[in-house]
Parts: structure tokens; C-alpha cells; sequence
């Protein structure tokens, strides 16, 4: 193929980045992924085996000396998150990323990248390249939708007791504990009517969305709850019935669009329901500047129309439901300098034909905390009438004293760079918990070059970040192969 990234070294490693990123791998999509790592090994004489959830696990011995120890393992999930801004043509389940780069950064036009987690694929084939470390490369899937991947592998396929996962973001950081969350959805069933009349419509737009876990601390304004807070306004002051609204795409991303849509019998009420959402938005927007720059939200109305309404009861319970659903950070810990230990995001909202679906992302590192978040939510769906479910629950990592992989982390970051490895616990979901809680003894680290903006169309990886990532991780695993 036509490489894009030159300049950098080793260049095979950002040439690797580049075939992955011209292979669709959204969540539930990575079959074709998923074959081309096994092709990788097989072509490479390599031991693999890949699942029914197509995951793949490959193995390679070590050379030179590194026959005898113990293999390394080295994590990471091949799906990534597929966001798109608004008017972008792109089929996330046949295209290619279209990547660009600008000022030594590394972005996709107008989606998202796949950085997270396409680094650690990109480095784990780099390391199967190479010499030297036993390695058990394990990528897995789903990990986006709630670790699904790395729930389904059978870890007794693994003799690694050292784990180095690569799904964090931040050059310089080491993350060892993280919270555990889960997918919380509400559903309701409707019936619509026939209306006839003007059609207003409203589309919030420009928000800066971002990652619920770990961009849920900077408390960005969540476009679903914005509309909402509109329709409120508009149901309660005027005579309109509410016909759509949808909003986010995926309950772990902080929804940066939402459309609604409310019908009027008469066309003077809905004259005035227009210039009323005109002011709310001009309210919003002097709300919103400092924080949300690129907030905008356009007001449309149109004659003659014809629509399916919700009822009027079942629209009013969707909107208070969401005007009073716990959402962002819900505790902090004041002794770890306001570390997030529980948060909501409410990442998705839709009206179908015949029902009304809101889905929520709650996380927490303390087990009993999720289970308040859980029972408080299950409250609001009983009191206006949805029907609830759990799913895709994950379990949390838990810091550990005595981490032999830490030290040698932050030896290595040390003598390399002159600077002190910073360790902490993130907010945001990784697969250390579910490994570390299948294999006795587990020793895991969670560390990787500086990504921004993950899981918006924003997302950008920096170049040179990654090529020294990269020294970093071949300095651990020298360390660890001694």
C-alpha cells in the first residue's frame, strides 16, 4: 500500500498502524481484523489461535539467550469506536480510515482514528517482528461494548504471569487500577398517533464530547440531556406532541449530537414554539461558550406535515425520566485529589417505531458504589415506567502493593527520559480486571503514547510520542527478559 507516515522510527511499526487502519474493525465488525493477524503469525511460522469471538492469542519463544524465561504478555483490543461528524460520508463497516497528518499528529477525516487501542495491535506485531522476549500477544475484541472480547477468551491458553496491557493514553503514565462498569438500559414501549400540522425540528450540534470514563472529570455537556432540557421547556409552554429524539451512538462516548422533533396541530403555536426554542438556545449558548466553543443548535420548521406522535403521558415520562437520570460525576475521593470513583453517562437515546430506549454507562472502582448506581437506576425506571436490563458488566482492577512489572516500568522511564514514571488510577474500564481476576498471581501494568480525544472524531495519536513509546516498551521487555 501507499504509506502516509514517514519520518519515524522504526517505520515498519507505523507502517503496521497504517494496514490495520485501512481494515474496518468497529465493535462486532473485527472478523477481517481479526484474519489478518492470524494470516500475520501463520506467514511468520508462528503459533496462534483464534477464538469464536475472533480473538487471537500468538506466541512467539525467545532467541538469543531469552529461550529459557517467562513469556511477557502484551494486551491490547483490536475494535475500535466509530464516531463520525455530522455530514461525513463514511461506512464504518466497509471503509477504510482516511488518515491525515498535520503538525505531527495523527488524525482520521472527520471519524475517529482507532488509536485506541490500533497503538497496541500495531506494537504487539512490531514486538512478533522482533527478536529476542517470549511474548503472548493477546489481542482481543468488543472491548468497546463492554469487554466482551476479553471475557470470552479462555485464559488457560496463557502462561504469562506478567502483564503489560497498552490501552492507556498518556506518555509518561502508568495506569494500575481502574474502574469497572457495565451497560444499563431503559425501554419502553408506545403506541403512535397520526398528527398533522407543522413539524419543528432542533439539532444540537458541536459539543465536545469525549470518552465517559476518562473525559467524564472535565464535566462536558451532554447534548442528550440539552435537549432534553429543551423539550421540557417547549412541551410545557406550548401545545406540541414530541415525534423523535435521538441522540449519541454509543453509551461509553459523551454524546456530542442530538435531533428532536415536535409536531403542532396549529400553525401559530408552532410559530411560537420556534421562537421560544430560539431563545433557549441563545440561553444555552451564553451557558456553554466558555466550555462548549463550537455549540450550536439549528431551529427548523416546516408546514403541512404529517407525523406519528408518541403519546403525550409516554413523552412526558421520557423527558422527566432524563431530566432527572443521575449523570457525569456522582463521588469523588478528596483524599486522592478528587479522584472520580463513580460517574453515569447517558450515551444514548432513540425513538423507534414502537419504543423509546435511553442507555446508560455507569462506572465505578468500588464494587458497592455500582451496586447504589444500579438500584438508583433501577428507581428511575420503575418510576416512570420503563422496563430496565443489565448488561456487559466488567469488573474493576484493583491497585497491588507488590508489582514487580511497576518497578521495572518506572527503572526503565527513568533512565530513558531523564524523568519520573507517573503512576495512577484512571476512571475509565480496562481488561486488566477481567485477566488479572482469571489468573492467580497476575502482575499487570496498563501504559502507551499519548492519544487525545479518544472516542470522538477529534482523536489524534502523537507521532513522536509513539516512537518513543515504543524504545520504552523494547527497554521493559529487555529488563524482564534478564
Amino acid at each position: 500500500m501507499d504509506y502516509k507516515i514517514t519520518g519515524y522510527e522504526p517505520e515498519k511499526l507505523f507502517h503496521f498502524f497504517e494496514e490495520i487502519s485501512a481494515i474496518p474493525r468497529g465493535s462486532g465488525n473485527e472478523k477481517g481484523i481479526s484474519d489478518y493477524l492470524v494470516k500475520f503469525a501463520k506467514d511468520r511460522g508462528l503459533e496462534v489461535i483464534q477464538d469464536d469471538a475472533y480473538n487471537v492469542v500468538i506466541k512467539k519463544a525467545g532467541s538469543r539467550g531469552a529461550e529459557d524465561h517467562a513469556p511477557v504478555m502484551l494486551q491490547g483490543h483490536m475494535d475500535m469506536v466509530c464516531e463520525k461528524r455530522a455530514g461525513v460520508e463514511h461506512d464504518f463497516e466497509k471503509d477504510g480510515l482516511d488518515l491525515i497528518i498535520r503538525d505531527g499528529r495523527l488524525t482520521a477525516n472527520g471519524t475517529t482514528l482507532g488509536g485506541d487501542n490500533g497503538v497496541a495491535v500495531a506494537l504487539m506485531l512490531m514486538v512478533l517482528d522482533d527478536d529476542d522476549p517470549p511474548v503472548e500477544c493477546v489481542f482481543t475484541t468488543e472491548e468497546e461494548v463492554g469487554l466482551n472480547g476479553a471475557k470470552a477468551l479462555d485464559k488457560s491458553v496463557l502462561k504469562a504471569r506478567t502483564m503489560i496491557n497498552m490501552d492507556s493514553e498518556d506518555e509518561g503514565v502508568a495506569t494500575v487500577s481502574c474502574a469497572g462498569g457495565l451497560r444499563v438500559q431503559f425501554t419502553k414501549e408506545i403506541q403512535r398517533t397520526t398528527v398533522q400540522g407543522s413539524l419543528l425540528t432542533l439539532k444540537v450540534e458541536g459539543l465536545l464530547g469525549g470518552h465517559s470514563g476518562q473525559d467524564i472529570d472535565k464535566e462536558r455537556q451532554n447534548a442528550d440531556l440539552l435537549m432534553a432540557r429543551m423539550i421540557q421547556r417547549l412541551l410545557k409552554e406550548t401545545k406540541g406532541q414530541l415525534v423523535s429524539f435521538n441522540g449519541g451512538t454509543k453509551d461509553n462516548a459523551i454524546p456530542r449530537e442530538c435531533e428532536a422533533s415536535l409536531i403542532y396541530e396549529s400553525d401559530e403555536e408552532a410559530a411560537k414554539a420556534e421562537e421560544l426554542a430560539c431563545e433557549l438556545a441563545e440561553t444555552y449558548a451564553e451557558e456553554l461558550t466558555p466550555a462548549e466553543p463550537d455549540f450550536s443548535c439549528e431551529i427548523s420548521c416546516e408546514t403541512n406535515r404529517t407525523a406519528e406522535a408518541i403519546p403525550q403521558d409516554a413523552a412526558k415520562e421520557f423527558i422527566c425520566a432524563m431530566r432527572l437520570a443521575p449523570n457525569g460525576i456522582q463521588k469523588r475521593n478528596i483524599k486522592m485529589d478528587g479522584f472520580v470513583v463513580v460517574s453515569l453517562n447517558l450515551g444514548v437515546v432513540r425513538t423507534e417505531e414502537d419504543r423509546i430506549v435511553m442507555i446508560f454507562s455507569p462506572r465505578s472502582s468500588v464494587a458497592s458504589l455500582q451496586e447504589d448506581t444500579k438500584e438508583r437506576l433501577n428507581t428511575l425506571a420503575e418510576t416512570f415506567g420503563f422496563t430496565v436490563s443489565h448488561s456487559s458488566e466488567y469488573p474493576g482492577w484493583s491497585f497491588k502493593e507488590d508489582s514487580p512489572v511497576r518497578e521495572i516500568c518506572k527503572e526503565s522511564y527513568k533512565e530513558l527520559f531523564g524523568e519520573d514514571l507517573k503512576i495512577e488510577a484512571i476512571h475509565a474500564g480496562l481488561e486488566c480486571g477481567l485477566f488479572s481476576d482469571a489468573i492467580k498471581g497476575l502482575d499487570a501494568i496498563a501504559i502507551g503514547p499519548t492519544i487525545a480525544n479518544c472516542h470522538t472524531p477529534d482523536e489524534y495519536l502523537t507521532l513522536d510520542s509513539f516512537e518513543r513509546f515504543y524504545e520504552f516498551l523494547k527497554d521493559i521487555l529487555s529488563r524482564l527478559a534478564k
